[in-house]
C-alpha cells in the first residue's frame, strides 16, 4: 500500500507539470511590436539590413527620334499637270532654292500669260497716259480724259503687281512654257519622293506628305513616353542622356521642349518632345532610351521588397535589436533600380526587415 501511494503521488506530480503552461514563443506590444525571448529560433528566419541616404535617382524612358518637324517641309504642287522631269532621288542633299522636279501644267501657263498679258497693258496705259498729258497741257484734250488715262495707268499697275506677286510664288519665268519648277526651300535631305516621271499630278492626289519630304538631318526631335508618375520630374529645359544601340555604348544631350497636356488613355503616359543634335547614327524612327537624373531631396533608400502595402498604406517592420520589431507606416516615393524611397517614416542608422515581414504580420495580426 504505502509504495502504491508513492507512485500515485510521482503521476500526480508529472501530470500536474504538463498541465503548466508553456513558456510563450513572442510577445506584442502596442499592437505594433513583436518581441521574441532571447535565443528564439524564429530570429534566425528573420533578416535585416540598414538603410542608405537617398543617391541622386536615375529615371528611363522609352521613345524614338524623329524629323524636325521646324526644320522639315513637304513640297506640293500647286498646279495640276504632268510630270516631265525629277532632279533628285531619297537621300540627295540639296540646297535651298534647288529644282526637285519639273511640271508641265497649263494652269501655270495661264499664269505666266497673266503676267506677261498684264505688263503689256501696263506699258500700254503708260503710253496713252504720255500722250493725253501731252494734249491737255496743250489744251486740246479735257481734264476728264487725263482723268481716266491716269486712272487705267494705276488699273494696270495694280494688275500687274498682282499677277507679278502670284509668279513670284511659283518662281519669276519671263517665258510661257508651263514648266513648273518644284523647288526646295531648305537646305537639307530629300526624305521621301512620291512621285515618278510621267505621273499626272492633281491636288486631290498628292495626299498629306506631298511629292517630296526634305528635312534637315542635324536637327531631330525626339519622342518619349512618360508615365503619370514621372511627369512631375520633366519639365521644358530638363536635360536627358540618349542612348541607341547605333551609339553603343555612347550617348548624347537632348533637351526637352514641350510637355503634352494630356495623358493617353490606353498607355496612361504622357508625350514628352525635345531637340537632339544630329549625328551622322542617329536617324528618324530610331528607338532610343533616355535618362533623366534627378537629384536627392531628401528620405532614405531601402530594398523594395523590404516595404510593403497595407490596404492604402505603406509599412516597414524596424528591427530595434534584441529581438524586437516594431512596425511603422511610412511615406513612399518612386522606386529606381530595386530600392523604394522612403520620404517619410525612417530616421538613419535605423534597420529594416527585409525577409520576414510576412511572419511578423502575421503574429500582430494573432494578437488582434
Amino acid at each position: 500500500m504505502r509504495r502504491c501511494a508513492l507512485v500515485l503521488a510521482l503521476l500526480a506530480g508529472a501530470c500536474g507539470q504538463k498541465e503548466k503552461d508553456p513558456a510563450p514563443q513572442f510577445t506584442v506590444e502596442q499592437h505594433s511590436i513583436v518581441i521574441f525571448p532571447a535565443e528564439s529560433p524564429q530570429v534566425g528566419s528573420i533578416t535585416s539590413v540598414p538603410i542608405e541616404p537617398r543617391r541622386d535617382m536615375v529615371v528611363r524612358f522609352n521613345g524614338r527620334l524623329v524629323w524636325n518637324e521646324d526644320r522639315t517641309v513637304r513640297v506640293f504642287a500647286p498646279f495640276a499637270g504632268r510630270v516631265s522631269a525629277i532632279a533628285v532621288r531619297p537621300g540627295d542633299r540639296v540646297k535651298p532654292g534647288q529644282t526637285l522636279a519639273v511640271i508641265a501644267a497649263p494652269e501655270f501657263g495661264m499664269a505666266q500669260a497673266e503676267a506677261r498679258r498684264a505688263e503689256q497693258d501696263h506699258a500700254l496705259a503708260q503710253k496713252n497716259l504720255a500722250r493725253v498729258q501731252e494734249l491737255f497741257n496743250a489744251g486740246v484734250a479735257p481734264a476728264k480724259d487725263l482723268q481716266a488715262a491716269q486712272a487705267d495707268v494705276a488699273r494696270t499697275t495694280a494688275e500687274r503687281q498682282r499677277t507679278a506677286a502670284k509668279l513670284k510664288l511659283y518662281g519669276n519665268t519671263d517665258t510661257v512654257d508651263q514648266s513648273l519648277a518644284l523647288k526646295s526651300p531648305i537646305a537639307g535631305v530629300v526624305v521621301e519622293r512620291n512621285l515618278n516621271p510621267g505621273q499626272e499630278i492633281r491636288s486631290d492626289t498628292q495626299g498629306d506628305k506631298g511629292l517630296f519630304i526634305v528635312s534637315d538631318p542635324t536637327k531631330l526631335w525626339f519622342l518619349l513616353d512618360v508615365a503619370e508618375k514621372d511627369v512631375g520630374l520633366v519639365k521644358p529645359g530638363t536635360d536627358v542622356s540618349i542612348s541607341t544601340t547605333s551609339l553603343g555604348a555612347e550617348r548624347v544631350k537632348g533637351t526637352v521642349a514641350y510637355v503634352a497636356d494630356v495623358v493617353d488613355p490606353q498607355s496612361r503616359t504622357v508625350k514628352v518632345r525635345g531637340g537632339v543634335e544630329g549625328d551622322e547614327r542617329l536617324k528618324a524612327e530610331m528607338y532610343i532610351a533616355a535618362e533623366l537624373r534627378v537629384p536627392a531631396s531628401g528620405g532614405f533608400l531601402v530594398p523594395a521588397r523590404a516595404v510593403y502595402l497595407r490596404g492604402e498604406q505603406h509599412y516597414v517592420f524596424i528591427d530595434q535589436g534584441n529581438g524586437r520589431y516594431a512596425r511603422r507606416a511610412v511615406l513612399a516615393g518612386p522606386l529606381t533600380d530595386g530600392y523604394q524611397v522612403v520620404l517619410q517614416g525612417l530616421a538613419a542608422n535605423e534597420k529594416v526587415v527585409l525577409d520576414g515581414s510576412l511572419l511578423l504580420e502575421r503574429l500582430l495580426a494573432s494578437k488582434d
